[in-house]
């Protein structure tokens, strides 16, 4: 029987930190009870991410219990990486139509891997222009913006971490006729790592209401 897929890439990101917290806890903590703080912890914030789970769902996500070292971390983490809900797949069509005013809209010539992807992101290198495909409220959306690498780290508006990242720039349509608002974003340079560390599909809510 085929897997059913209930967890999303942000969300397999937070248990995995969950996961990297119990492993560094048995490797420095000696009290039993401690230990099994932390493990109530990282199972209440772990079930806490869903709503309505079924009982074979919810058993799944407590076996975090059985991580005790970094072999049964990863066993783990194998484990409920075959639930996860992968990023609906994007053709050259639907490319066009979240970004209509690009003409023969190409996708990468690499593979992607939709299943570890809250959103797309695709740079050309030879404009300068970043294209991003990302999930919002009210459904998926097409942001177009410049892209600037600095020299510096600074705090990504979408993962939140401190990482090398570049500016992101997005031009809009002012309130007056004929005017334009620019708005920008520090966001990852390496847009697949940072999906890889994205714990919540809020920031990247809060990124698109910041840019458009």
């Amino acid at each position: 029987m085929k897997n059913e897929q209930f967890i999303r890439n942000d969300q397999f990101n937070f248990i995995k930190r969950q996961v990297l917290q119990l492993v560094n806890g048995h490797a420095t903590v000696n009290d039993q009870q401690v230990i099994g703080a932390i493990e109530s912890l990282s199972i209440e914030k772990t079930v806490d991410l869903f709503a309505g789970v079924t009982a074979a769902q919810r058993n799944l996500l407590n076996q975090i219990v059985n991580v005790v070292d970094k072999e049964t971390a990863e066993q783990y983490l194998v484990e409920i990486e075959a639930y996860i809900i992968p990023f609906k797949e994007l053709s050259e069509q639907k490319l066009q139509k979240l970004f209509p005013k690009v003409k023969k809209m190409k996708l990468p010539k690499e593979s992607l891997n939709y299943n570890r992807m809250s959103f797309f992101s695709y740079d050309d290198f030879g404009t300068k222009k970043r294209y991003m495909a990302v999930p919002t409220r009210k459904g998926m959306i097409g942001l177009t913006g410049t892209f600037d690498e600095t020299k510096t780290k600074q705090i990504c508006a979408i993962c939140n971490r401190l990482t090398p990242v570049c500016m992101f720039m997005t031009k809009t349509k002012g309130n007056i006729a004929g005017t334009y608002t620019k708005k920008g974003n520090y966001i990852c340079r390496d847009t697949e790592d940072c999906n890889h560390h994205l714990l919540s599909l809020e920031k990247v809510y809060d990124f698109v209401d910041n840019v458009k």
